[in-house]
């Protein structure tokens, strides 16, 4: 059975840092792309950043230049380190593994099968 857990989210003040982590079990993920999605009150849920089977990575323009993706793949754990936060990243934040891709990430929520419960980032500013 596969399970995905996220964990790392919290309160932090603009301009801060926080680090997401995501321990998928069940199966081996090294082939996988897999990525973070969040969902702030009210709006769908969007795409934050996604890292290929063969480590490419990609941000949403929102973050680029503040939040790194990364993977280790021997523990199949993935990892979003978020620099100075602002209030508009206040959201749940999941976690998502895309087995049906060949390894190539997605933008779309619907296209990733394996999802966390997500973990709760407020920004306060």
């Amino acid at each position: 059975q596969v399970r995905v857990v996220e964990s790392g989210g919290g309160l932090v003040q603009a301009g801060g840092s926080l680090r997401l982590a995501c321990t998928a079990s069940g199966r081996t993920f090294s082939g996988y792309a897999m990525g973070w999605f969040r969902q702030a009150p009210g709006k769908e849920r969007e795409f934050v950043a996604a890292i290929s089977w063969d480590d490419n990575t990609y941000y949403a323009d929102s973050v680029k230049g503040r939040f790194t993706i990364s993977r280790e793949n021997a523990k199949d754990t993935l990892s979003l380190q978020m620099n100075s936060l602002k209030a508009e990243d206040t959201a749940v934040y999941y976690c998502a593994v895309r087995q049906f891709g060949h390894g190539s990430i997605s933008y779309y929520y619907t296209e990733y099968d394996y999802w966390g419960q997500g973990t709760q980032v407020t920004v306060s500013s």
